[in-house]
């Protein structure tokens, strides 16, 4: 039987990166096609919303759209909430994180060096506090969204978080969610995930 591919550029503070982890911590084995820029140029317009990440599986299509595509992997893996009040308050996680990434991004696209930075300073000052203490209020008692297993929605926030506090984003300070527990405790339990640390030990 055929196995699922997950296509995205070779890079881990990403959407892509999301998906491979839902899929990591399921069990499922899967093909991790990493497309180059120039095979993006070329894929593009066959793209469902001309983008990636895409998750292709046989004898369904292919999906797109990293909260669809995380959905998706949660309700068929038991890594997303049945109850919808409950389900609900993991996508506003996914949401919430995707509307960060958002805002970042547009940074990345200010041409004057100057006008970035400032960008980013306000981002750094303003904007991912208040995202941090809202995710946390999200989190409740923890360690997860959802309590005691990860889901979906704690794929997103350790990704993300990750990439803010390694240095992936100039003139966005690495401690810029230091004091921030419950998300600390999101990222360290997807990373010491048994199935996450054997992903990335067997990548090293």
């Amino acid at each position: 039987m055929s196995k699922p591919t997950v296509r995205y550029f070779d890079f881990a503070g990403s959407r892509g990166e999301e998906v491979r982890l839902a899929l990591v911590i399921s069990g499922v084995d899967f093909d991790d096609v990493r497309i180059s820029r120039d095979e993006f140029v070329r894929m593009k317009p066959n793209l469902p919303f001309g983008s990636l990440p895409v998750f292709e599986v046989p004898g369904s299509g292919v999906f797109a759209q990293t909260n669809a595509i995380l959905r998706l992997i949660g309700r068929m893996h038991d890594l997303h909430p049945d109850d919808p009040r409950e389900a609900a308050r993991h996508d506003a996680v996914l949401e919430a994180c995707e509307d960060l990434r958002q805002r970042i991004s547009a940074t990345s696209r200010i041409a004057d060096a100057a006008a970035k930075k400032a960008a980013r300073q306000d981002l750094a000052q303003t904007l991912i506090p208040h995202w941090a203490r809202g995710i946390e209020a999200l989190i409740g008692d923890g360690p997860f969204v959802g309590g005691a297993r990860p889901a979906v929605a704690d794929i997103k926030v350790h990704v993300i978080s990750r990439a803010l506090s390694n240095g992936s984003f100039d003139d966005i300070p690495t401690t810029i969610l230091d004091g921030f527990e419950r998300i600390g405790a999101v990222v360290n339990g997807v990373a010491n995930h048994p199935a996450v640390a054997n992903w990335y030990a067997s990548r090293s």
